[in-house]
Order: C-alpha cells, then structure tokens, then sequence
C-alpha cells in the first residue's frame, strides 16, 4: 500500500487531538500519517462546540478532499462520507481484520516458517488481489481455489481447513409471492397436493412459506443465483401446469431483491 491516501479516498481514521477549530487524526492505514479534519467539515450544520461530535480515540469514516504532499498536509472531512460509505468501509475493514486473523491461525496449525508464510501470502495475493478475497476465495470455493499456488502443502491445508470453518458460503435467494386458489369441492387437498408435489432442484431448496389464503411466499436458496433463478422457474411452471389441470387459478409475481 502506498504511504499517502489518495483524493477522494476513504480513509479510517482515529481521533488523537482536539482543538477548537478542528482535530487532528491518525490515519489507520497509513503508519505515521496523520490528517486534519476542520470543524466545517465534521457536521452538514454549523457547530458550536466540535466536542459534541468527537472524542479522542473515536475511529471515524473519513473523506480525503485535499493534500499538499509537499506539506504532509491532508485533510478530512466528515460531512462528505456518505451513511452507506461509511458502512461499506466498516465492514470492509471488519473483513480485512478477520482475514487476517484467519491466515495467522493458520500459519500457527501448519507451524509454518517466516519465509513459507510470506510465500504463501504473496501467492494468494498475487492470484485474488487482496488477502481477504483469497481467504474468502478458498472458504467459498474449497480446495480448487489453491491449486496452482505455490503454497507449502501443510500451511495450503492449514487454510482451508481454517477458512472452511469460519468463512460462511455466499447464497443466492430468490423470492415471489404466489397466489392460489381452488373453487373444487376439495380445494385445500388440491393446493396442498399442488403445493407438495413439486420437485427437487440439484444444487437449491425451495421453501414455501404461508401468508394467508391464498398467497403463499416461494423462497429458493443456492450458492448460484443461476440455479436458484432457474429452480423458481421451474417450481413456477410446474405449480402453474398443476392448476391448470386442476382448473385452480395461480399467479405468480417476483420480489425484488
């Protein structure tokens, strides 16, 4: 990582002194850094006592709008970070942290030298962009995710054992809201039989879930949004041929995601 955010960059950042006028931070990701943030930049209102909005040791979500590199000037503003920005950077720190911790658990179960470690980190690196895409890579991907790299055996398996405990997969959901009804003398058998006689889809679960008669909500989940697309596809086709046959009326709308 470079030693100077760039403009625009978010930046996390730890209040170290307040003054008046404004406070100075550390720039957690740059060590030594450190930047200002004015006291029109902390609040879209006018502030009257900056000591409302901050404290020292606070970790902020901040904005770079302006550096004299030539100075080590930099400086912050607060006003300017979005609430999703500042969610987005949270949690990717949060990510960055834990992947972290997961590759130093799993250099200390393969009992791994300095120099494999290393090697191991810049392999995964090299390959997925960041460590923490690398870990989450193996955790959603297994095994086949390490093929290639040139990672001592022990410490490759290390961290996908490691990564496969604590890496949660990613899944894919799709849902919709399905209308049923049945004017037959056995209504609720033929819905419950249209309902129940759906079948399975390799690699998704369906999940219907009672609203009230007669709307019904579908849930299909997959680790490929590709398969749980085609798997509701298919449960609706199947549920619409169903009624049809059963002269039941059904209509089937999508929720949005």
């Amino acid at each position: 990582m470079p030693d100077m955010p760039e403009m625009d960059e978010l930046v996390l950042a730890t209040v170290k002194k307040i003054m008046p006028y404004g406070a100075f931070c550390a720039l957690d990701e740059y060590a030594g850094r450190e930047a200002f943030v004015h006291i029109s930049e902390v609040a879209p209102r006018w502030i009257k006592n900056i000591h409302e909005f901050l404290h020292e040791g606070q970790k902020l979500v901040a904005k770079v709008y302006h550096i004299e590199a030539e100075k080590n000037q930099i400086d912050l503003s607060l006003k300017r970070v979005t609430e999703s920005e500042r969610k987005a950077k949270m949690e990717g720190s949060r990510r960055e942290k834990r992947a972290d911790k997961l590759f130093e658990v799993a250099v200390k179960i393969a009992k791994s030298t300095k120099s494999e470690s290393f090697a191991a980190e810049t392999a995964l690196t090299s390959k997925y962009g960041s460590l923490v895409d690398a870990i989450e890579a193996v955790g959603e991907k297994g095994e086949e995710a390490l093929v290639g790299l040139k990672i001592e055996k022990g410490l490759a398996r290390a961290i996908f054992e490691v990564a496969s405990k604590n890496i949660k997969k990613a899944r894919a959901e799709v849902n919709g809201i399905l209308s049923l009804t049945s004017y037959a003398p056995n209504g609720v058998e033929v819905v419950r039989k249209i309902l129940t006689s759906l079948p399975k889809y390799e690699g998704a679960e369906l999940e219907i879930l009672y609203l009230g008669a007669p709307k019904y909500q579908l849930r299909v989940v997959s680790d490929d949004f590709k398969k749980a697309d085609k798997a509701m596809e298919s449960a609706v086709e199947s549920i619409l041929s169903f009624a049809k046959e059963t002269k039941s009326v059904a209509e089937f709308s999508r929720l949005q995601a």
